[in-house]
């Protein structure tokens, strides 16, 4: 069985949901390859400009790892499974699409940190988010200690690291661990108009403003400003800077091409 399906909606969004409601979508190995496979092919589709990642069924984005699967593994296998996920996460992170996690239903442990890999989160009412490994004898191991703590600060990471609790998407939102939420049942519908919100902006410029922020956030002021500087300059060159000068004097939209 598949693990995902990818759906285009309209000519620059996908959407990848995960395929395995019977299981509340969790992470597993086959998964997390073919989450890979997918990440690659659209980062190399130049008319991708947002995916949106989101889980089938109501209940679920995805409730973390597969434990059955995860219990069978010897400790190398562990290792090999933290790296791997690491190495995805980081993937979605660093691409130059923007990626949108559509928080259906429960967000937790794995799938909690499949949700802060991406740049954005829109969560249903009635989901929750957490990172409850320490309950387990383990710790947030992809990624959860290291991003969370960089999206809601330090003090909210350790309370909900530390404690392992889950909180409500109201409860995520005043935190900015989601950044918005949908009507009930309408997470997807929501982050899809996201999605076109930004699909619409020039893609040089958005995958270029991603990177900024991903590299300059931490760094002293001086050097982050540098980084803004080196993500300007390839835009000087493109059309769609022309385009969008040219738009805003006409009064019209703009049609950006990507270039």
């Amino acid at each position: 069985m598949t693990e995902f399906l990818l759906e285009s909606r309209g000519s620059h969004v996908r959407v990848l949901r995960i395929n395995g409601e019977a299981r509340l979508n969790t992470l597993r190995r086959t998964m997390l390859d073919e989450l890979e496979t997918h990440v690659r092919a659209l980062e190399a589709d130049a008319d991708v400009r947002v995916v949106i990642i989101t889980g089938s069924g109501p209940i679920a984005f995805c409730a973390g790892a597969d434990l059955r699967e995860r219990q069978a593994m010897d400790v190398a296998q562990v290792r090999v499974w933290l790296a791997d996920l690491k190495r995805v996460f980081l993937a979605i992170e660093r691409s130059r699409r923007v990626y949108v996690a559509a928080i259906n239903g429960a967000a937790m442990g794995g799938g909690c940190e499949l949700a802060l890999a991406c740049d954005l989160r829109v969560a249903d009412p009635a989901a929750q988010l957490g990172l409850p490994e320490v309950k387990l004898g383990i710790l947030p191991g992809a990624g959860g200690t290291v991003r969370l703590a960089r999206v809601v600060g330090l003090g909210r990471a350790r309370d909900l690291i530390l404690t392992g609790r889950r909180v409500s998407a109201a409860e995520a939102l005043a935190m900015g661990l989601v950044n918005r939420l949908a009507p009930p049942r309408e997470s997807l519908a929501e982050a899809l108009a996201l999605a076109e919100e930004i699909a619409a902006n020039a893609p040089v410029a958005v995958a270029e403003a991603k990177a900024s922020l991903r590299e300059g956030w931490d760094c002293d002021l001086e050097t982050a400003l540098d980084r803004e500087h080196v993500a300007y300059e390839p835009l000087l060159a493109t059309a769609d800077r022309l385009e969008g000068l040219a738009a805003f004097a006409e009064k019209r939209k703009p049609k950006y091409i990507g270039r």
